[in-house]
């Protein structure tokens, strides 16, 4: 897989202390992106699901989350991934400029299993008309936080406040 880098001990890039696994590829290039050295496919470092499953799950103190690019254009390593930190107890953060609803409607077998991994998702494209730094986990206000209920989603509690 294509990683652009494993980051410890982030405390804006979820709920809590978190390791993040940025991924490379990114295909929404949004205006205002901040991390546009992330939509090539092949930036960054190529690692293997064991390699990064060892690193991000390294610290017992932290929880997972996935961003990037886009994790769910590396759906098929990166469920294995998440499968692998979740059996070890982590919390998993995800965020995706597709929607949920474009996740939810266009999910091949990888996608869904990546997506069923994921306790919070924040969805959507940065939009630069929208952005908004009061806002919590989140560039933007067209983008939402979701939280997974037993395979059924709803919108976090951060989703709405300032």
């Amino acid at each position: 897989m294509w990683i652009m880098d494993i980051v410890h001990d982030s405390v804006v890039d979820g709920e809590g202390l978190r390791t993040v696994i940025f991924c490379a590829g990114c295909s929404h290039h949004c205006a205002g992106c901040h991390n546009p050295e992330s939509w090539g496919m092949r930036s960054g470092k190529l690692r293997s699901i064991v390699d990064i499953v060892r690193e991000a799950g390294s610290n017992l103190l932290t929880d997972i989350t996935l961003s990037g690019g886009d994790p769910f254009l590396q759906a098929e390593g990166m469920s294995q991934v998440a499968i692998e930190l979740k059996r070890q107890g982590k919390h998993i953060w995800a965020y995706s400029g597709y929607t949920l609803a474009e996740l939810q409607s266009n999910l091949d077998g990888n996608k869904r299993k990546l997506l069923a991994c994921c306790d919070v998702l924040v969805d959507g494209r940065f939009e630069m008309q929208q952005r908004d730094l009061s806002l919590p986990f989140r560039g933007s206000s067209n983008q939402l936080i979701w939280e997974n209920m037993d395979g059924k989603w709803e919108k976090h509690d951060l989703c709405c406040s300032a």
